[in-house]
């Protein structure tokens, strides 16, 4: 059996990242704001924000997957690992086709930090005059 370059790289950065955790690394969100609240706004708008961050961790940052209630929302974000003392960002956008009034929106980010999910949330009222 053959393994590509590309396997092999992927095999030893899942070692090292594991050894990193064995040995207390972990890579840590630090965000300019964890909760984003929009102005008022009209049923139908598509609103997003840019979420700021730092890695304050000892362990590059690697964000697995997100989860959020509804398919209205959507989050996009680096690939690549964010290295200690590296800042990133995740663009949230939010559809609110058929939302009316107070709307909470969390964002649960799965990351190889020491307490995962880290969650980060919008919040918007929407009118419909």
């Amino acid at each position: 059996m053959s393994l590509n370059v590309k396997s092999i790289f992927i095999l030893l950065f899942t070692i090292t990242l594991n050894s990193a955790t064995v040995f207390g690394q972990f890579a840590e969100f630090l965000f300019e704001e964890e909760v984003h609240k929009f102005d008022k706004t009209q049923e139908g708008e598509q609103l997003s924000h840019t979420f700021r961050f730092t890695n304050t961790g000892d362990a590059p940052l690697i964000i697995s997957k997100y989860k959020v209630e509804c398919t209205c929302t959507v989050a996009t974000y680096s690939k690549d690992p964010i290295l200690p003392g590296e800042e990133g960002t995740i663009e949230v956008t939010f559809d609110t086709h058929e939302k009316i009034g107070w709307q909470y929106r969390q964002i649960e980010l799965y990351a190889n930090t020491k307490k995962s999910p880290t969650i980060i949330e919008l919040r918007v009222k929407i009118l419909n005059d």
